[in-house]
């Protein structure tokens, strides 16, 4: 309630100024509106209708950065008294850790690559712009490739209590902080016209089989041609062809995705895949 000047009676506070109901659970379905409403009008805006999605580990680090981790953690451990159970832990993970690095120098590289060829075409609604789920690891390195080449790229973050902020290589008008996981799924695939899955944990792997659990089912229709970067991870992780070997699966799901090793190669392959598909210009990207 705020009082009037000159009226001793409050007025009441209108239903959309009231945050104690914009925040309870009778209000939920406005909330999910608002975050299906409000990045519309923003990619609108921005005349944003055509993504590439970078989806990975949050954990990978530069592998630079990486291999400095790991002398840090063998000089802590070479310390005197130095050779504690929590220091050889440390030293562990930053083994772990450095295993993967590459992938994010790679999926850097790759979305620089993209942006700059996605952004150099004349029309916007031939344009492609990298998007990823806006927090650090490969998303940060996808980003940041984009940035690296002038290009915009998208950030959908989520809030969640172990995550910093979306990363800042995010355009900042193009940078989201989702509430309901379903919602940011939406986005990824509304806009999506191809993804690119580095290695990753939980996460990546929830987005990967959603992803193709709509594609075989055939609820989307499009096509989008999906990369799995990283045959080491991937062939080991996961095999695929005892799907079919058990009748889970069909022998023509095996073509939903491809398995490839190399920028060079995932990039001839995206671009030929998506100026193919969407007719773009066969010259390529206007210098």
């Amino acid at each position: 309630m705020t009082s009037i000047p000159g009226n001793p009676e409050p007025w009441p506070t209108k239903a959309y100024k009231n945050l104690e109901f914009l925040n309870s659970p009778h209000a939920r379905s406005i909330r999910v509106m608002c975050e299906l409403t409000e990045p519309q009008r923003r990619f609108e805006k921005n005349q944003i209708s055509n993504t590439i999605v970078f989806f990975g580990s949050a954990r990978l680090r530069p592998e630079a950065k990486a291999k400095a981790e790991v002398a840090a953690a063998e000089a802590a451990l070479e310390k005197e008294e130095g050779d504690t159970a929590e220091n050889r832990l440390r030293l562990e993970v930053a083994r772990q850790r450095l295993r993967g690095a590459p992938y994010y120098d790679q999926a850097r590289e790759l979305a620089r690559r993209l942006g700059e060829w996605g952004a150099g075409f004349e029309r916007p609604e031939q344009r492609f712009h990298v998007m990823s789920g806006g927090g650090p690891g490969i998303m940060e390195a996808s980003n940041r490739g984009a940035g690296d080449a002038g290009a915009q790229s998208i950030g959908l973050g989520i809030s969640l209590p172990h995550e910093e902020r979306v990363n800042p290589y995010c355009t900042p008008e193009l940078s989201f902080e989702f509430h309901y996981f379903f919602v940011r799924k939406y986005w990824f695939l509304y806009l999506a016209k191809a993804i690119v899955v580095f290695p990753g944990g939980f996460g990546t792997l929830d987005e990967l089989f959603e992803l193709l659990t709509l594609i075989q089912t055939r609820k989307t229709q499009k096509y989008m041609p999906i990369v799995l970067y990283g045959s080491a991870f991937w062939n080991r992780l996961i095999d695929f062809n005892l799907f079919v070997e058990w009748g889970l699966i069909s022998p023509e799901d095996l073509q939903l995705f491809k398995v490839l090793d190399g920028i060079e190669e995932t990039y001839a392959f995206l671009t030929s895949e998506l100026t193919n598909h969407h007719k773009l210009p066969a010259a390529g990207p206007k210098a």
